[in-house]
């Protein structure tokens, strides 16, 4: 059987070393970032060499290719030689062979030598005495190996890569043929989320200025542009959080974290999804943007550090929401009263400690004592609960206040209807609690209220006592 050399990144994992390094960089020490121009300069080899100096990957929990690393074990069992040959740093490749334990032999990138295409080529030459090989890889990159491979596997690529070959669609062997991409980026920039952004439209409701179509019509752009940026965001933290995503029980699903997207479409996908946001938000007042500022900034210190802070990080997803509104505000020209945002963070910041218990509490199932990249454990249940419920009452008494003052009922015909809404609140805050103990709750509490159907009646009837309010 001819020798078979297999290449690591994209082939035998579904991700790339390179990129997952610069990621755990970012969230090691941002201000390393500024390094990685000067060891670029001295070729990508080098900067594999500096990287694989600074992070350590945990080759453990890599996203592995099922499918051809079984095939890879039938091979080995049949008596094939097996060589794992790889561009990344011959430091990473040793220990991902060692933790696959079925080649013969392994070789990488040195300091100087970058060990991909026709560098790669000129190894495996040198290496079979120019005999005859087989080559599995999985990108463009390859196609100067495969052109002097004797067999050719293709592995998590699209077919069409093949076409480039001057090889026969029958010699050429496929294993984990590519999904759609652009699915799988759909999916990455959490659509479902957008969901929360609808808060941008509640103090155009709140205004009574609905029917107006030129300040619906500027909402609705603030609700793409916002939701493009938060996107932008969500694949962010999904690239600074790929080994705790992939140690979680469902976040482990996601497709980078998973390796059914490709990380260099995340690196393309963050500044793109932004810079598109920013356009949009051009058609708005000025005060839009730079409260949609603010928001990435919040967003992406949250996502490299504040995450990690005690409470911290629960006081900066309630203060994302009320920034929501402010936005809706700031791109129709009116004024977000003190009370509404008091009201808006103390019930989201009930809703965050909700998402935090659930996160401990499903520690229990898991066998962990800790949340993955939190700093929180099973001691910290019942301040959660405690602190989350005063959160939730609290929330209820502002917004009893704020339905009291004069300045709020001159904006309602018949404002006592308002009161009618104060249980509804402690419904829906209670039922969340309540499930979140139950261990029913997903961890998004916020999802969990939109797409619960008595959460779903109760909201409605919550519309309905406004409208009624203001028009009767």
């Amino acid at each position: 059987m001819l020798p078979l050399y297999v290449d690591l990144d994209g082939t035998l994992i579904k991700s790339d070393l390179l990129l997952e390094s610069l990621f755990l960089l970012i969230k090691k020490n941002f201000f390393l970032l500024a390094l990685v121009p000067f060891w670029l300069i001295r070729g990508r080899a080098y900067l594999k060499s500096q990287l694989s100096t600074r992070v350590n990957i945990p080759i453990k929990i890599l996203p592995i290719n099922d499918e051809f690393l079984e095939f890879l074990h039938g091979e080995k069992l049949a008596g094939r030689p097996l060589f794992l040959i790889s561009g990344s740093n011959e430091k990473e490749v040793k220990k991902v062979a060692l933790e696959i334990g079925i080649f013969d032999a392994c070789y990488g990138s040195s300091t100087t030598v970058n060990l991909r295409s026709r560098a790669k080529l000129k190894r495996i030459m040198e290496l079979t005495g120019s005999s005859d090989f087989a080559y599995a890889g999985n990108s463009s990159d390859d196609l100067a190996v495969w052109d002097k491979a004797k067999e050719v596997m293709m592995v998590n690529c699209p077919r069409s890569l093949s076409k480039r070959l001057q090889r026969e669609e029958s010699e050429v062997q496929y294993f984990d043929v590519q999904e759609s991409v652009l699915k799988n980026f759909w999916s990455a920039m959490r659509p479902h989320q957008w969901f929360k952004n609808g808060l941008i439209l509640l103090p155009l409701i709140l205004s009574h200025q609905l029917a107006a179509t030129n300040l619906l019509l500027a909402a609705i752009i603030a609700f793409i542009s916002f939701s493009l940026c938060a996107s932008s965001v969500y694949l962010l933290n999904d690239l600074l959080d790929l080994n705790n995503d992939r140690q979680h029980r469902t976040k482990k699903k996601r497709p980078f974290a998973a390796g059914e997207l490709p990380l260099s479409f995340g690196l393309a996908g963050v500044p793109g999804l932004f810079i598109s946001s920013i356009l949009i938000a051009l058609f708005l007042p000025l005060q839009f943007l730079e409260v949609l500022a603010v928001y990435w900034l919040t967003t992406t210190l949250y996502s490299i550090w504040l995450k990690k802070l005690f409470l911290f990080d629960v006081i900066t997803l309630a203060s994302l929401y009320s920034i929501r509104i402010i936005s809706g505000s700031a791109a129709i020209g009116v004024a977000t009263t003190s009370w509404l945002l008091g009201f808006s963070f103390s019930l989201f910041l009930s809703l965050a400690m909700v998402k935090r218990f659930t996160e401990v509490k499903n520690l229990k199932t898991s066998g962990k004592k800790s949340v993955e990249g939190r700093a929180y454990n099973q001691s910290h249940l019942r301040m959660l609960s405690i602190l989350g419920g005063i959160a939730g009452l609290v929330s209820v008494l502002v917004f009893t206040i704020y339905i009291s003052m004069a300045d709020t009922t001159q904006l309602y015909n018949s404002p006592a209807v308002l009161w009618f809404i104060c249980p509804l609140l402690v419904f829906l805050l209670a039922r969340i609690w309540l499930f979140a103990h139950a261990g029913k709750l997903d961890e998004d509490p916020v999802l969990f209220a939109i797409s619960d159907r008595s959460s779903q009646f109760v909201g409605t009837l919550i519309g309905i006592l406004l409208w009624v309010s203001a028009s009767f």
